[in-house]
């Protein structure tokens, strides 16, 4: 049986207006664009700095 790696599903929940410009283009690069939207990314410590860095404009819940 094998094992399938971990996902994360990311949700903005509050707008990126009046953040500093990393961390519009951190949600941007997570594939956000809307309040709201859900994306699912694979869990990776690149995805978990992502969500760390915008942790105050996003839901993040774990699938599988």
């Amino acid at each position: 049986m094998a094992t399938e790696a971990k996902k994360l599903k990311i949700t903005l929940v509050k707008s990126t207006i009046s953040c500093l410009d990393d961390q519009i283009a951190t949600v941007r690069a997570l594939g956000l664009r809307k309040i709201r939207q859900s994306v699912v990314r694979d869990d990776s410590p690149a995805i978990r700095g992502m969500v760390f860095k915008v942790r105050h404009l996003v839901d993040v819940e774990e699938i599988g």
